[in-house]
């Protein structure tokens, strides 16, 4: 499908980039232009026609395009456990209340719970999640069957999982859907034991492939892992050669320098979660350390069931909130360096350079943001204001992959809607 988004203001997240006022084209998944309007000779050139047939063409009205959201660390399934079981600590939490449910959870119901968390992404200007759960194949499916463009990593641990099977995974779920796609991972250190980590590692130098983990969430967790190898978990797992081939961790909260120097020597991603590590209690993230050295944020909801919402602008501004608390310093984490979390670097973490910006070539993951209500106005300066004072209802449309999904409030895909929250709430009714 041919495309034309014009009379938009831009912000394509490229490098001393500012915002400009043009137009986007759009064919089949990707961007064939991106610019002013003033230049589009060459674009009839490279395409080899002597002009477009546009299938839709829509005036955006001085409204904002920018990429889209990269939602770089959730559990999409655990929609079945939103309000389930909210203030208690972590570790009573996940082992009392949230191990037991999902020890019961089939695949069919994840593939169904699944769906009911696109919509949320959807509505929050996510184009790709990064997605660590149970059944990553039925979990493909719900994606692919709502568009969604997916990064799934493996989640392996003593009761789900197994090396074997992300090994099985990882070749199968990369030469199917192009919305697909999967990386190695584990749960954590403490929910693995040493042989177990070993088998990831080799998978990792087998493949010459990064890994991702929860890593560092809480300061018992780092306890733990001291009393037993007198080693942070970064530092231990790096001595197993664990992030040879990169990768990174979810939260990283509890972390030394040197910890933060071992990522830095091998270009790990710190990927914060400040809504969930808020809710829980479990601490804040060094995000002012992590950028002094050189390690690069992205941005993560975390699951429905300790956030308990799947909202980036939320994310946004407690990243950079949190951040100006702990340095006692309003001038710590910029806005903008907060928005190249949420786009740029949570893209590069999932391995999809394609879908970074907005430029000719890639990939047409493309958000429109509404300016004409009361919280975008007036316009000083609209990326700050994307940060401070966006919200969830300014996102005017969500387009992955070419496709426009959500538009003006309205669900563009074959799914009942009705029938989806009918789905999720006869699933719960079993666990209760």
């Amino acid at each position: 499908m041919n495309i034309r988004l014009y009379n938009a203001r831009i912000l394509t997240m490229e490098e001393n980039k500012d915002i400009f006022m043009g137009e986007i084209w759009v064919k089949d998944e990707r961007i064939i232009y991106a610019g002013n309007g003033k230049d589009t000779e060459g674009v009839y050139e490279k395409q080899g026609i002597p002009c477009m047939l546009w299938d839709k063409e829509i005036d955006c009205g001085g409204n904002l395009l920018m990429p889209g959201f990269k939602n770089a660390h959730t559990h999409s399934g655990m929609t079945l456990l939103r309000s389930y079981a909210d203030d208690l600590p972590l570790n009573e939490w996940l082992n009392n209340q949230i191990f037991p449910v999902e020890a019961k959870m089939n695949g069919e119901d994840i593939y169904e719970l699944t769906k009911l968390a696109v919509l949320e992404y959807l509505t929050s200007g996510i184009t790709s999640v990064f997605d660590m759960y149970l059944t990553p194949e039925t979990i493909a499916r719900a994606f692919d069957e709502m568009g969604m463009r997916a990064v799934q990593v493996g989640a392996v641990n003593h009761f789900s999982q197994s090396p074997e099977m992300i090994e099985e995974l990882y070749l199968k779920l990369n030469s199917g859907s192009p919305l697909q796609s999967f990386m190695l991972g584990f749960h954590a250190e403490y929910t693995c034991s040493r042989e177990l980590l070993m088998k990831i590692s080799d998978l990792a130098h087998k493949y010459k492939a990064p890994v991702f983990t929860h890593l560092a969430e809480t300061k018992s967790e780092v306890e733990g892992c001291m009393e037993r190898y007198n080693m942070t978990p970064m530092a231990f797992l790096n001595s197993i050669g664990m992030f040879d081939y990169g990768g990174g961790g979810y939260h990283c909260v509890h972390m030394t320098k040197d910890d933060i120097a071992i990522m830095k020597e091998k270009g790990l991603f710190a990927v914060s979660n400040p809504g969930s590590n808020t809710k829980l209690a479990s601490g804040i993230a060094p995000i002012t350390d992590f950028l002094k050295a050189g390690v690069p944020v992205a941005l993560g909801t975390d699951g429905p069931a300790s956030n308990n919402c799947l909202d980036m602008f939320r994310e946004m501004f407690l990243v950079t909130g949190l951040a100006k608390l702990r340095e006692e310093d309003a001038g710590a984490v910029d806005a903008l360096e907060v928005l190249k979390m949420a786009t740029v670097n949570g893209a590069h973490a999932m391995g999809l350079k394609d879908a970074d910006i907005l430029a000719e070539g890639k990939l047409a993951d493309i958000i429109m943001i509404d300016l004409n209500q009361p919280n975008m106005q007036p316009i000083n300066n609209i990326a700050k204001n994307l940060v401070y004072s966006g919200s969830k209802q300014n996102v005017k449309m969500t387009m992955i992959n070419g496709k426009i999904l959500y538009q003006n409030g309205v669900f563009l895909i074959e799914q009942k809607i009705a029938d989806i929250y009918k789905k999720a709430n006869e699933i719960i009714d079993k666990y209760r």
